[in-house]
């Protein structure tokens, strides 16, 4: 059987923290059982890619669910994945003033549209 490939597109942080940890937790569990996965920050997901960033937020009560900033670290250094970021939002988010997380790469949104040519595509 061919290996699956999905891209998690993610357009939320701070505005929707639940939707954020709810697409990290999925794409941890199809990484898994080995899908490809691999994620595009656009608007306000974009944010992700400041380093730092995933651990302000917090929005669960202790222990209910996994932190955004554990399961991002876990899909980055155990699993490899990398997270594209949305070449225009860059300067709006002034993203090219800061560091960013391991394994992002600034891509444009034509770059997304070859991503979704090949794998099915899972926006949040």
């Amino acid at each position: 059987m061919e290996k699956k490939k999905f891209v998690f597109i993610i357009t939320h942080s701070f505005d929707r923290p639940d939707l954020v940890a709810g697409a990290l937790q999925l794409a941890t569990n199809m990484r898994a059982f080995d899908a490809d996965v691999d994620f595009f920050l656009m608007d306000n997901g974009a944010l992700l890619a400041k380093k730092g960033y995933a651990e302000t937020l917090i929005w669960q009560k202790k222990d209910e669910f996994s932190p955004i900033h554990q399961l991002m670290d876990t899909l980055i250094n155990d699993f490899g994945c990398t997270f594209y970021i949305c070449a225009s939002c860059v300067k709006h988010y002034e993203l090219d003033k800061v560091e960013k997380i391991k394994n992002s790469e600034v891509k444009p949104g034509s770059f997304l549209g070859e991503m979704l040519m090949e794998r099915q595509g899972l926006t949040f």
